[in-house]
């Protein structure tokens, strides 16, 4: 006869033996399988545990390569590795890839990104010198937009002159492009 024989009765257990049944041990059933008690905290805080570069890119939606780069430019702190060589990454190394990726998508550099970081980490009252490196990040987007509008302009007035080419052969005979005749009045071997 079973040890767990008394603790059923038609198919249900005798409330009163409960407690003795579950203070027993759970047998774990993988391929290396330990005993464990029913009570054993189980490790699911993230804050203690690493995590390998391909789930680390999955997170970020960072490429392999890319976290790669950021630990060989100094960016992202060398990472531990285990006995295999994988690198072990933490959700700190995540959020700060996450950093990273959002100042990218803000237009800084590399060397930009480093100085951010180094603020970021070192210094509590960065507040001044961080305002003094947006303040030339923005210079640089007006700057930037005005030779993009300036551009704006010259395409605008090229298509205009296609265009009024294109107009001018559907009862004459096809001339030279206008946008393909240089600034000094020398024709290009290319007709539109």
């Amino acid at each position: 006869m079973s040890e767990f024989a008394p603790l059923k009765t038609s198919n249900t257990i005798v409330p009163s033996l409960v407690p003795a049944f579950t203070s027993r041990k759970a047998l774990d059933s993988g391929l290396h399988s330990r005993v464990y008690p029913f009570n054993m905290p189980q490790v699911s805080d993230r804050a203690t545990s690493t995590m390998q570069i391909g789930e680390v890119a999955k997170l970020t939606a960072l490429t392999v390569d890319a976290i790669r780069f950021y630990e060989r430019r100094a960016l992202l702190p060398k990472a531990p590795r285990t006995a295999g060589r994988f690198r072990l990454y933490t959700k700190d190394d995540v959020a700060r890839l996450g950093f990273i990726r959002q100042m990218q998508g803000l237009g800084f550099s590399l060397t930009e990104i480093r100085q951010l970081l180094e603020l970021r980490e070192h210094h509590l009252d960065a507040c001044l010198e961080v305002r003094d490196l947006l303040r030339t990040k923005l210079e640089k987007v007006h700057s930037k937009i005005q030779e993009l509008e300036q551009l704006e302009s010259e395409l605008s007035l090229d298509l205009h002159k296609c265009n009024r080419e294109l107009k001018h052969r559907h009862g004459h005979t096809p001339r030279q492009c206008p946008v393909l005749i240089s600034a000094n009045g020398e024709k290009r071997e290319v007709p539109c």
